[in-house]
């Protein structure tokens, strides 16, 4: 199943899903991301059927695998190319913190 990975500048619309650990979310995370760890993805991707949903992780390499997994289960998905790393690099804020 190929996902569309987008540019921190293409970033609109939908859910933003941080896939990382809580510990790298609270460390700095995108605003108004939501934290789903990566393996507590599988028994909650159904509930994401039908909407869009963003997915971002540190670089972009676990963002597509949960792409990939929502994608399978109903959602209109992308992945943040370069994860949180090229948001920080475009300059962007990050929250830290739950």
């Amino acid at each position: 199943m190929t996902v569309r990975e987008i540019s921190v500048d293409q970033l609109g619309v939908g859910v933003l899903l941080d896939v990382r650990s809580p510990n790298e979310y609270a460390a700095g995370h995108l605003p108004g991301a939501v934290n789903v760890p990566l393996d507590e993805l599988p028994a909650i991707a159904a509930r994401y059927a039908g909407q869009d949903v963003v997915t971002v992780c540190h670089s972009g390499a676990r963002s597509l695998s949960a792409a990939r997994l929502l994608a399978a289960a109903g959602a209109r998905v992308q992945s943040l190319a370069g994860g949180t790393e090229a948001w920080r690099q475009a300059g962007h804020p990050v929250e830290t913190g739950h």
